[in-house]
């Protein structure tokens, strides 16, 4: 009987060959697939945090090819800071524009630039932000959120139901503290105000409760936020300038291929940069678009200020014990002296 001839393996290479071939085709490659960083902000759309959001991710997109893409959450719709923050660490969000009160949630050391009466003018924070973005930015890291860029909010101020004048008129009122700051809270009452803790995306039905009374913030988040609505009385006196800072997971930015790190970062600095002169032209713009729509400004001669300096510059041994890191607080003591210096 004559053996059957031996089949040419060739055929069953070449069917596999096609198979693996046509795999690839049927199935998207790992370069191919697109990463989506969900980034949350308390910003409402059209504001110009949340233009500039939007822009810092169209260049993404442009720069990765489509393959990069930012979903951003905005106006609160993920949760108060806090909860972005706490989002953040499990996974369910992977990026944020904090306010500096936000990132609290992180790390102690950003809050330093929202203490009051530290810092005097806007050149002035330029000098000093200069001096400790390298240290504020390597906490942050060391916490596992990498800094996109930070960006400016504003001068705050005081804006009350009622007009107030003096510290010893606020104390008559509650003010709103921020949740989840139990330190501000404690600050609030050593300088003799009520504080009531209410989550950001509530103040609005606070002041319509009547749960607080007036609040610290800026007028262009004030005016973004329609609070002044329901607090028509800004105290002239400016409190402390408010920065944030867009971050990113650690985790989160390590899976975007590397390639892509510097050109994102450099992306993100320069529309952060780009959106500081027009934050703080508009910040001013927004008191004189208030004043139109009923907002009264409370004005402040030189002793009722000295009041509030004083009262301030009482607190800071406080803040550099419990709410600041006290080696944070001292180089932007030293900063500051530096700066007026020059």
């Amino acid at each position: 009987m004559t053996a059957a001839p031996r089949r040419s393996p060739l055929p069953f290479f070449a069917r596999t060959l096609i198979a693996l071939v046509l795999g690839l085709l049927l199935t998207p490659a790992a370069f191919a697939q697109t990463i989506t960083i969900k980034l949350a902000t308390l910003a409402p759309e059209g504001t110009t945090w949340y233009n500039g959001l939007r822009q810092m991710g169209d260049r993404w997109s442009e720069i990765s090819g489509g393959k990069v893409q930012l979903k951003i959450y905005a106006g609160g719709v993920a949760g108060n800071e806090g909860t972005q923050v706490r989002k953040m660490r499990i996974g369910q969000l992977h990026a944020a524009g904090l306010s500096s009160l936000g990132l609290l949630d992180i790390d102690p050391g950003p809050q330093v630039i929202n203490t009051p009466m530290l810092i005097q003018s806007y050149p002035e924070l330029d000098c000093v932000m200069q001096a400790i973005t390298p240290t504020l930015e390597q906490r942050l890291l060391d916490k596992g959120f990498r800094v996109l860029s930070w960006s400016d909010a504003g001068w705050s101020y005081y804006f009350n139901r009622e007009p107030v004048l003096t510290p010893a008129d606020a104390a008559k009122y509650k003010v709103w503290a921020w949740e989840g700051d139990p330190a501000a809270v404690i600050g609030f009452r050593k300088a003799g105000l009520n504080p009531v803790v209410v989550q950001s995306v509530e103040v609005i039905p606070s002041l319509q409760s009547g749960l607080i009374d007036g609040f610290f913030s800026t007028p262009l988040a004030t005016l973004s936020m329609q609070w002044f609505a329901l607090a028509p009385n800004m105290l002239s006196v400016p409190w402390a300038p408010l920065t944030g800072a867009t971050v990113i997971t650690t985790d989160a930015w390590d899976a975007i291929p590397a390639e892509y790190h510097e050109p994102f970062l450099a992306a993100a600095r320069e529309v952060g940069a780009s959106l500081k002169e027009e934050i703080r032209r508009q910040d001013g713009a927004a008191i004189k678009v208030m004043e139109k729509y009923g907002l009264t400004v409370v004005q402040a001669d030189e002793a009722v200020t000295k009041q509030w300096t004083d009262k301030a510059i009482s607190l800071y041994p406080f803040f550099r014990e419990e709410i600041i890191p006290a080696e944070v607080f001292d180089l932007t003591q030293k900063s500051v002296e530096a700066c007026r210096a020059q």
